[in-house]
């Protein structure tokens, strides 16, 4: 039985093995996929991070300032191999977890494989953007058109010459659609249901990070909204005459309600004004030629890319549905124990990026794990 296992190696789980390894405990790290940062190798080719690089890198180990100010995938991807071997964790690549279960003071592992992994504390880190979810619109499946979920789009080769419908205004939605427009696509509507809030991911050298980790921590929330709103009015042009209005709830708000993190203009705005981009009403249905708008228009394209979002997974791995609300997140994350010897973390939505919260919390999560442990080793 190992004394302590992690399950996901992508930033949190190796940031979480690491401070635990420096505190004196060694633990197990299981990744479903071929190697670390899994998720992020599968990621469309033009990805960069939105948060700067010096605020970026997890514990004991900066980003190289060789990667730049916004790092890209690749990138990442290879500061992460580098983490995993500079602090030599016990990383288990392909080793897919299909079901937890507690039992007499540990956690049972039910792998893909048919074999059964037994820990005295599990760590669960494999995130909030960890299973595609499409929408089952209405007449889906008599649609003779292509989908795909926005995890399978790599870059705009293949949809060059297509008419290409983008679904969710989100950060890949947004990005892919300008990716689209810039990579040969004969057309690119990107369908929208909530107007986003849309931020400048830098204003004269100063990014829209610091803006949430100093100002949104503590200004009260409808304080923020406003200075939120006034913001995007100045930074950002009216986009309502292109089919885009401005969000009415306020973005703290909808932080606080809906775990919403802004829109980060590397593109979009630009080419929403110049054409290249065109908001439409939300997908409603499908029929066998057409798509159904949710303002009674259609409209007729090649490939939908649904960029609708991700689940957790976790509901089905879990026996125990009051460890987490109805989207999958769990209830109890970051630091403290959701169940004896049972911990989350990698499922908070912050302002100050998701990177810099991953390394807060792994220092949570091992202060909190590394006394049972002990404990349980007779230290």
């Amino acid at each position: 039985m190992a004394d302590v296992t992690v399950l996901g190696a992508g930033a949190a789980g190796l940031a979480v093995a690491a401070q635990l390894k420096g505190r004196g405990v060694s633990c197990v790290v299981l990744e479903r996929g071929p190697g670390v940062a899994t998720s992020w190798r599968g990621r469309y080719d033009r990805l960069r991070l939105h948060t700067v690089r010096g605020l970026s890198g997890l514990p004991g180990m900066p980003i190289p300032r060789a990667y730049g100010r916004w790092v890209r995938r690749d990138d990442l991807v290879r500061y992460l191999e580098a983490y995993a071997e500079r602090f030599g964790l016990d990383v288990r690549t392909g080793t897919a977890v299909e079901h937890i279960k507690p039992g007499d003071g540990r956690w049972s592992l039910q792998l893909a494989d048919g074999s059964e992994h037994v820990t005295g504390t599990l760590i669960v880190a494999t995130g909030y953007l960890h299973t595609p979810e499409v929408p089952q619109w209405p007449g889906l499946s008599s649609w003779t058109g292509r989908l795909i979920h926005s995890a399978e789009y790599r870059n705009a080769q293949p949809f060059q010459g297509r008419d290409v419908l983008v679904v969710g205004p989100g950060n890949s939605g947004a990005e892919i659609a300008t990716d689209l427009a810039e990579g040969g696509a004969a057309s690119v509507s990107l369908a929208i249901r909530t107007p986003p809030h849309i931020v400048r991911r830098s204003t004269a050298g100063w990014p829209a990070q610091l803006n949430g980790l100093l100002l949104g921590g503590v200004l009260p929330e409808p304080v923020f909204n406003a200075i939120a709103a006034t913001m995007a009015r100045a930074e950002v042009p009216n986009l309502s005459p292109y089919g885009l209005e401005r969000p009415t709830e306020g973005l703290k708000t909808r932080l606080r309600t809906q775990r919403y993190v802004p829109l980060q203009d590397v593109g979009i705005v630009r080419d929403i004004v110049s054409g290249r981009v065109k908001p439409v009403a939300a997908v409603q249905g499908f029929t066998e030629s057409s798509v159904l708008l949710a303002d009674g228009s259609t409209t007729e394209p090649d490939v939908v890319v649904a960029a609708t979002g991700y689940g957790t997974g976790l509901r089905e791995m879990f026996d125990d549905p009051s460890l987490f609300d109805e989207t999958g997140v769990p209830l109890v994350h970051g630091g403290a124990a959701a169940r004896p010897g049972l911990y989350f973390m990698g499922y908070d939505v912050t302002l100050g990026g998701m990177l810099r919260q991953l390394a807060i919390e792994s220092r949570r999560v091992a202060r909190a794990v590394v006394p049972t442990a002990q404990t349980r080793r007779g230290s």
